[in-house]
């Protein structure tokens, strides 16, 4: 099968309660058990409540100080710090965190764009379990993606935060190329990628949070899987900080 990625029109804006498997049913486009639907995670955290009023927040000593710096929302900086592990970087405004999910990313995922005056978007609580309950709704595997920036590379690329069904890595250590040669570190990150293709089926401004992928069947599971923690990297591995 050749591959293939078509969005989902029509969804409406999703709100803290909706039943975001229905709405995405009903846009009307097919979804067979071998197909994936990668789901922006702003319409999951919304349809969960994970969404903040900055005029609830606080900000203390060390939001304030940070905002300072970046000439930035301190209300905004402390919802930044409600959500990190760990600030790993914070230079000129930019905060890079560490989520309680493991996730690096600018802000810990905390996003003011496309949602309310004066609220913030958090990640889900558990992003698996979301695209588990997604999978288990509409009968096919799931990707819940978000938008990171890379370490040395310009721009932005969506990464999976979620997965269910799908597998996460594809790893070909032990197996040879076409010359023979035995791979060492070879390990494809299927999720990730397919989390990319799907993101340039549509465009930002489209309001169309989900994209279906066809001719992936060879990674579909018919299980949830290990979800997208299995992307993490393990702080022992880590060699950059």
């Amino acid at each position: 099968m050749s591959f293939g990625a078509v969005a989902l029109p029509g969804i409406p804006e999703v709100r803290a309660g909706d039943d975001l498997a229905a709405l995405l049913l009903a846009a009307g486009i097919e979804l067979a058990a071998t197909d994936v639907l990668c789901v922006a995670h702003k319409v999951v955290s919304k349809a969960e409540g994970r969404v903040r009023s900055l005029v609830d927040v606080v900000p203390g000593p060390r939001a304030l100080e940070l905002a300072a710096t970046g000439d930035r929302d301190p209300r905004h900086v402390q919802a930044v710090l409600d959500e990190a592990d760990e600030v790993v970087r914070a230079t000129a405004g930019v905060l890079i965190c560490r989520t309680r999910h493991g996730f690096v990313c600018a802000n810990a995922g905390v996003d003011r764009s496309n949602t309310e005056p004066d609220c913030v978007v958090l990640l889900p609580e558990n992003p698996d379990g979301s695209a588990r309950a997604l999978r288990a709704a509409l009968g096919c595997a799931v990707v819940i993606t978000d938008s990171f920036g890379r370490a040395w590379r310009m721009g932005q690329a969506e990464v999976a935060i979620g997965v269910a069904g799908l597998e996460v890595l594809d790893d070909w250590r032990g197996r040879h190329d076409g010359g023979g040669r035995e791979l060492a570190a070879t390990h494809i990150a299927v999720a990730d990628q397919a989390a990319s293709a799907a993101d340039l089926a549509r465009r930002k401004d489209s309001a169309e949070p989900a994209v279906r992928l066809r001719g992936l069947e060879r990674f579909v599971l018919d299980h949830d899987g290990p979800g997208a923690a299995a992307l993490v990297r393990a702080r022992g591995l880590d060699l950059f900080r």
